[in-house]
């Protein structure tokens, strides 16, 4: 059986560019969608064209080619330039323009503010589509950033000790020497200094990171993307962003998000949805997500708002209970659905006609509120001094400084802030040092093997019991600080959708998925919060591009975007 024949690259065609290019092409879908924006309302740089000097590459062709390249996995400004000579879908796109890559490059850093608007224009077209609860869930995606560019006060403070040891190792070595090149041990005199100098520029190379981490009460610092975070990843701990999503139930589009440097995606719900709620004031908006969120004063925000948040119950629960603060309103309008009216009714202990199916019953009581200082610099320790605090833990205590924001423990350590808990306490850990504390058996759980410590911001002194109990001593005291006042508040009992709470995964699973594996999305090329959220724009408007044209066709599509 003969091999299926090739055509003759030496056969000529009369071809337009044009014909080169299928006419359901999704290039087409852009080209229509990118000419019908206006560049200069959107705020895009060089959106006129100048009078005098070199012309300049139009915005238009150069948004087209990364919305494009996006699409399909070429993300680099190098492999961008590249397929403006080679592709020829590219090609047709940008109508044969082959700028170099800077000149792409400076295109994506000076509009990367404005992308996050394409992204919503183009969501715009197709709103009315958009009638479903939204699925809200967040994802973890690589920063440019390695994890030996980062670093926690922890990691810091085990790589200071480690150095102090081994310079007061080379300086003992040192002193047995008589002559420069005489051997002392494995090193030279001459190499010892050599060691002692790299070690003692790297000892203040760190002890400079930790001053300014503790001047600025940061818990970590990343010296290449100064906003990226080491945080919990399937597969262990990765220096990343967290981008929080909310996908349309009906169509699987992306329609909002954010970009955090916060881990945890508890009480991210309400910043999340609030953009889209604005765009549909007079609607009620259904939102599921799972247990990380379960917030409720970030839930009670929602429902204040005009969003009805489906969280995850705890095992065992199908309610939660609900507080917002009593403020009582006259001439309400209970069938609103305007946030406005919505929020009078529940401050005044009604119920709107929106929520009926939602919220059991809502009660207006009385309740002590704990009043507490804001902020960690604004109290004062009751120690004169750093020692009196050492001395203080030694006896078997943990003794929180405020204005550093650590913690010194009993053996001597220092364990610092990991994050706030949901009771909007300070967990502060050393996973390092209690790893190779030889007294951890009268402190740490065993099956853990650290230990972790909460303080309120007003807090200064917890007793350890284990330890005061290995040496047959009672706890003295526990210093605290805080005022109860009595509020009225009204306590909401609300029951989540359960039908839709099952849907979550089937939503917000898809879009991660498609735009890691297939767009190539699982790391960032740029570097800080405002960059990698135009990022994630083009990521976000890829997705949504393809999405809608597999669900209503090319046709539809194109008739929608042509405005």
């Amino acid at each position: 059986m003969p091999y299926v024949e090739t055509i003759s690259r030496n056969q000529l065609k009369i071809l337009s560019l044009d014909m080169m290019v299928d006419q359901k092409s999704i290039a087409r879908v852009i080209d229509t969608f990118v000419n019908s924006l206006n560049m200069e309302e959107l705020g895009f740089t060089r959106a006129k064209s100048a009078i005098e000097g070199r012309p300049a590459y139009p915005p238009q062709e150069l948004l087209k080619l990364y919305i494009y390249g996006h699409r399909y996995s070429i993300r680099s400004s190098r492999k961008l330039a590249y397929a403006c000579c080679v592709n020829l879908e590219v090609i047709w796109l940008t109508g044969g323009m082959q700028p170099d890559f800077r000149t792409i490059s400076d295109f994506r850093k000076d509009n990367v503010e404005v992308l996050k608007k394409v992204f919503l224009e183009f969501n715009k077209r197709f709103l009315d589509l958009l009638i479903g609860y939204q699925s809200v869930d967040g994802t973890k995606i690589f920063a440019n950033n390695s994890k030996d560019k980062n670093f926690t006060g922890s990691k810091l403070d085990d790589r200071i000790s480690w150095l102090k040891n081994h310079i007061e190792e080379y300086m003992r070595q040192l002193e047995q020497s008589d002559d420069e090149e005489e051997l002392t041990g494995k090193f030279t005199a001459k190499e010892l200094n050599e060691k002692i100098a790299e070690a003692k520029e790297r000892l203040e190379k760190y002890e400079k990171y930790r001053t300014f981490m503790e001047e600025n009460n940061l818990s970590q610092m990343s010296l290449t993307d100064e906003d990226a975070r080491l945080m919990k990843v399937r597969n262990g701990f990765a220096v990343a962003h967290n981008v929080e999503t909310s996908v349309d139930s009906e169509t699987h589009m992306i329609t909002n998000y954010n970009v955090i440097s916060n881990g945890t995606d508890y009480g991210q719900m309400e910043a999340t949805l609030l953009d889209i709620k604005k765009a549909i004031p007079d609607k009620i908006l259904e939102s599921t997500a799972d247990k990380g969120y379960e917030s409720e004063e970030d839930m009670a925000g929602c429902l204040l708002n005009g969003i009805v948040p489906h969280v995850i119950p705890p095992e065992g629960q199908d309610t939660y209970e609900l507080t917002v603060p009593y403020e009582p309103e006259e001439n309400l309008d209970p069938e609103s659905k305007k946030s406005e009216e919505i929020k009078k009714c529940l401050q005044s202990g009604v119920i709107p006609e929106a929520y009926k199916d939602y919220i059991e019953s809502a009660e207006v009581k009385e309740e002590y509120k704990i009043i507490r200082p804001e902020g960690l610099t604004s109290l004062s320790s009751p120690f004169a001094n750093e020692e009196e605090m050492r001395n203080k833990a030694i006896e078997g205590y943990f003794v929180r400084d405020p204005e550093r924001n650590i913690v010194l423990c009993p053996a001597g350590e220092t364990l610092r802030q990991n994050y706030v808990t949901k009771q909007d306490k300070i967990r502060y850990i050393n996973k390092l040092a209690c790893r190779n504390c030889p007294v951890k058996i009268n402190c740490c759980a065993a099956m853990k093997g650290f230990k972790e410590v909460d303080f309120y911001k007003d807090e200064f002194v917890k007793p350890n019991g284990k330890w005061l109990k290995a040496k047959g001593k009672k706890p003295k005291f526990k210093i605290r600080s805080f005022k109860k006042e009595l509020r009225k508040v009204v306590k909401l009992i609300f029951r989540p959708d359960k039908h839709k709470m099952a849907q979550r995964m089937c939503l917000s699973e898809h879009p991660f998925g498609t735009i890691k594996r297939s767009q190539g999305g699982s790391y960032f090329l740029l570097r800080g919060n405002k960059k990698v959220t135009g990022e994630f724009s083009l990521f976000a408007l890829a997705y949504n591009l393809q999405r809608i044209i597999n669900k209503l066709g090319f046709d539809k599509v194109m008739e929608r975007v042509t405005i």
